[in-house]
């Protein structure tokens, strides 16, 4: 059975991200760390055959794909529908806040109810759908190949959870790092596991610096 191989990389960071500010589909940019993670992760992937990076069209994630892009001189497609979570009203808001203005409706959303979706939101269950359905679309493309994904923390998770069968509602048990190498394998019966949570690139870069 022919297969796909997937490079799946979360964006850099960005000032929201430390914040605990829900992004969704807001067009926040990366801050320096992010930029330099993006760098880094563009430096390591450098030497992989990749044949095309495919990323969410929102600022942060695309910054940290066209770096890959440039440094594997692979064609960069930005697709919409790599996009976070679309979050509605809980968009730009923190952990906190939502916590103090939407005890309810925060208490939903920290429980991961499939079928429940924030006010002009989106649910899990269609997030999972939208991820599971293009990720199959674009795998298709490139048979016998490698791809790399830039897309965000709740792309991350659903791709996580399809590969190993965890339910969307299963306590979380793996990073979500920015800017970590994840890889997966797509054939016809779906997303397996190959590696997650590489951070290296990250630790060795900062080491390199601290010596320099």
């Amino acid at each position: 059975m022919q297969a796909t191989r997937i490079i799946a990389i979360r964006h850099g960071e960005t000032a929201w991200n430390v914040d605990t500010r829900l992004q969704g589909h807001l067009d926040i940019a990366l801050n320096a760390k992010g930029l330099w993670q993006a760098e880094q992760v563009a430096r390591v992937l450098a030497g992989e055959p990749i044949e095309a990076v495919y990323t969410s069209d929102l600022l942060r994630a695309w910054h940290t794909a066209r770096a890959i892009a440039q440094s594997t001189e692979a064609p960069l497609v930005a697709r919409q529908d790599l996009r976070e979570r679309c979050f509605g009203s809980f968009e730009g808001k923190t952990h906190a806040e939502l916590e103090a203005q939407w005890p309810e409706a925060s208490l939903r959303w920290r429980q991961r109810e499939p079928d429940w979706a924030p006010p002009g939101g989106e649910s899990l269950l269609a997030l999972r759908q939208r991820i599971n359905r293009t990720v199959a679309a674009l795998a298709q493309q490139h048979l016998g190949g490698q791809i790399v994904l830039v897309a965000h923390g709740g792309v991350m998770d659903v791709l996580y959870r399809l590969a190993t069968g965890q339910d969307l509602q299963a306590p979380r048990t793996w990073q979500l790092g920015n800017a970590a190498i994840n890889r997966l394998l797509w054939t016809a019966d779906g997303l397996t596991l190959v590696g997650w949570g590489d951070t290296g690139h990250l630790e060795e870069a900062t080491l390199d610096e601290g010596s320099a």
